[in-house]
């Protein structure tokens, strides 16, 4: 019994010592110390985690290892958020609490939490990206008359941009627009961040100021002259409307799209009560529109600014043209939309749209059947019939066709340029060219009227021998409609912008469809 309660013993023994399980070993992440900083590699299922695909993509080009704990590119990104206001952003879209107090606590994080502080500035730069690149915001979900094809953005590539040698201030270049007009609004917001603050009080003009008037309001006026850095520094201000003031309030009025005749009446004086904060607020919301634009422009172009009245001819970065051009008035507002010159039509004809055809045609029909004739416009039935104005029923009205006879009294004047949208805009010629004169041009139904249409033809056919200026002037002396191919790779961009500046001035242009304001509050 002894030897076989041994044996029993024995067995147990040596079965427990079979139980005991040998220590695990952990493997502590292999951290390189270098003199410009840590890096740490960080854990493949903590990457997993993350929910912005950028982000992962950042990590998985840099081998899953730690990036901005080097100093130097701690110092960069660091720098990037300290001036995000620079890029008209919003610090309270980023993390700026957190990481400053990272950057407070740097030397004392533990290893874990450098790493978590490494993906947070990773994720905030993923914002930044996201939002200089493309905007904040989509316009189609807010302007229904807007046509812009979205823009295509790689945002893997641009962030992983960031981790090339030496290559951060490149990598931020490739970030934003790379249109001229977006790098002069970066620079009217450096501008007029540079301004001091003031409280001047609002200019009230009862009736028009002259050169060499008196008045009180004067002295207003030359304050925020002053502040505007279109009047040069006064050894006093008076209340005297002197020709230096003079000289100053064209420049101001210059500056602001205003007809430039020195008179200080009521529209340059609501101008002058702009606040600083107020055109702050347009500049950042002009930058965000001009994200999204297009990103790319063509070798050939023309590009359209609503509210300034103007086209310009671009080809190879120059422009080469300018041109005013009457645009849709704020009831009617002209598109915004990107689009390709296809053809020209010569002594075009006029098919009245159904906007003009309820608010003007059938009105002034109601009132004088001779409207019809006076304007050149045949009355077709649904059978392509022709009606006479006599025999035109009001209660019918909108089952007809009306179209408009080619000729000088033609409301698309002598010469058509079409370019494809869906709201059936063109751009052409008029027979009211006094209107050129006005400051305001606002005055169209949505499509654009072009001064000197004729010089744009000559440029889009480039054909020297067969469409020169007396080929393009005999085709309409014809009187009959003709349709011309533009063979010439030209497009066409319908932008609105109201702020940018030049030569280290500020430039702006009325609000006219209300739209600044607007945005601005959706971005805030």
């Amino acid at each position: 019994m002894k030897a076989i309660f041994l044996c029993l013993v024995l067995f147990i023994l040596i079965s427990c010592k079979e139980k005991v399980q040998p220590p695990q070993v952990v493997l502590l992440p292999k951290i390189k110390i270098t003199e410009a900083g840590k890096i740490i590699p960080i854990d493949s299922a903590k990457i997993a985690k993350i929910k912005d695909s950028s982000v992962i993509a950042f990590y998985q080009a840099n081998q899953n290892n730690t990036f901005w704990l080097i100093d130097s590119n701690r110092k960069n990104i660091t720098a990037l958020f300290d001036n995000l206001e620079q890029d008209g952003l919003f610090p309270k879209d980023f993390d700026l609490k957190k990481i400053e107090n990272s950057e407070d606590n740097f030397e004392n994080l533990t290893d874990p939490k450098l790493i978590d502080y490494d993906i947070l500035l990773t994720e905030n730069l993923s914002r930044y990206v996201q939002k200089v690149s493309k905007g904040s915001l989509n316009p189609n979900k807010f302007y229904s008359n807007w046509d812009l094809k979205e823009n295509n953005i790689n945002f893997k590539k641009l962030l992983i941009n960031f981790q090339k040698k030496d290559s951060f201030d490149y990598a931020l270049k490739a970030v934003s627009p790379n249109h001229i007009v977006y790098k002069r609004l970066k620079i009217a917001l450096k501008i007029i961040n540079a301004l001091p603050k003031y409280d001047f009080k609002n200019t009230e003009i009862k009736n028009k100021i002259v050169l060499n008037d008196t008045n009180d309001a004067i002295i207003e006026v030359k304050k925020k002259l002053l502040y505007w850095k279109d009047l040069k520094p006064l050894d006093s201000i008076t209340p005297i409307y002197d020709e230096a003031t003079e000289g100053a309030v064209k420049k101001f009025q210059m500056r602001h799209g205003l007809g430039v005749d020195g008179v200080i009446g009521g529209g340059t004086a609501g101008v002058l009560n702009f606040t600083k904060e107020q055109r702050k607020k347009q500049i950042i919301a002009n930058m965000e529109r001009w994200r999204w634009f297009p990103r790319e422009f063509e070798r050939a172009y023309f590009i359209i600014n609503i509210p300034d009245y103007s086209l310009r001819v671009v080809e190879n970065a120059d422009t080469l043209r300018i041109h005013k051009v009457i645009i849709g008035r704020p009831s009617r507002k002209t598109p915004v939309l990107s689009s390709k010159l296809t053809h020209i039509i010569f002594n075009p004809t006029w098919t009245v749209p159904p906007t003009i055809l309820k608010k003007d045609v059938i009105p002034a029909a109601i009132k004088n059947r001779n409207y019809f004739s006076s304007k050149n416009i045949t009355i077709y039935d649904s059978n392509n019939r022709v009606v006479s104005p006599w025999q035109w029923s009001a209660r019918r009205a909108r089952n007809y066709r009306y179209v408009q006879s080619p000729g000088e009294e033609n409301s698309l004047g002598l010469v058509k340029f079409i370019f494809p949208n869906r709201f059936t805009v063109y751009l052409h010629d008029t027979n009211t060219k006094g209107f050129f004169e006005k400051d305001i041009r606002a005055l169209s139904s949505g499509c654009i009227r072009v001064q000197n249409p004729f010089e744009l033809t000559e440029y889009l056919l480039d054909d020297s021998e067969k469409w020169n200026l007396e080929k393009i002037f005999e085709a309409i002396s014809t009187n009959i409609t003709s349709q011309v191919p533009i063979n010439k790779e030209v497009y066409i961009h319908i932008f609105y912008w109201t702020a940018w500046s030049e030569n280290g001035t500020l430039q702006f242009r009325d609000d006219l469809y209300s739209l600044d304001m607007d945005l601005y509050k959706k971005l805030d």
